[in-house]
This record gives C-alpha cells, sequence and structure tokens, in this order.
C-alpha cells in the first residue's frame, strides 16, 4: 500500500511542523504544508492528498472559507477535510460538519495522537 498524503493547512509554523513531523514519524505519511487557505487550496488541487488538515482562525481566508472553495473545485471536492481549532463549542462543529468537514480535532492536539484520530476520523483502520 501506498503511503497517504496528507496536505496540513496552517498559518502557524510551528503547528504545520509539529503535524508534519508526527504523521510522518508515527504513520510514514508523506505530508506537504501550506500557510494560507488560497496555498493550501492550490497546492490541493495539484498535490491530490487523501486527506487535508484545515486551521480554522487564520488570517486573509479562514478555514470555512477554504473549506467552502475545496468544496467548489472539481479537482478538491472528494478530498476528506478535517478542521483543527482552538475554540470547540458544539453549534460551531455542527455548522463545520454542515459546511463539509469530515471531522473536527481540537487544538492543542497530542503529536502522538494525531494520526491515529486522523484514521479513525476517515474509517481508514
Amino acid at each position: 500500500m501506498t503511503a497517504r498524503r496528507i496536505l496540513i493547512i496552517d498559518d502557524e509554523a510551528d503547528v504545520r511542523e509539529i503535524a508534519k513531523v508526527s504523521l510522518e514519524i508515527t504513520k510514514n505519511w508523506e505530508v506537504t504544508t501550506a500557510a494560507s487557505g488560497e496555498e493550501g487550496a492550490a497546492l490541493a488541487a495539484t498535490y491530490h492528498p487523501d486527506a487535508i488538515l484545515l486551521d480554522v482562525v487564520m488570517p486573509q481566508v479562514d478555514g470555512l472559507a477554504t473549506l467552502v472553495k475545496l468544496g467548489e473545485n472539481t479537482q478538491t471536492c472528494h478530498i476528506p477535510v478535517i478542521l483543527l481549532t482552538a475554540t470547540l463549542r458544539l453549534a460551531t462543529q455542527q455548522s463545520f460538519v454542515a459546511a463539509g468537514a469530515r471531522a473536527v480535532l481540537v487544538k492543542p492536539f497530542d503529536p502522538g495522537l494525531l494520526g491515529g484520530q486522523i484514521e479513525t476520523a476517515l474509517g481508514w483502520q
């Protein structure tokens, strides 16, 4: 089986790096990162990841706007998106799922558990 390809879109460099290294080490996945929603949406169309980890709170284009943009593009609409957020209220979580997110993970995440949480959320076991 080929390694899973993951795209991490987060404006915080340290969060991108921690998630990238953790998924590469714990799951041996191929991970690419983007620092903005625009960069991430463009990268998703060419990189064709198996899943996208998307930060909700970002400057300019936030996670929700990026999620909508990914859903409108025929090259990216099939890619499952998991949102990362530091603020989680049930109503917010429901609106994220309604917008097309497959799951919502809370920051700060445990780097050792992140890969397993992604697998569980997407039914990759």
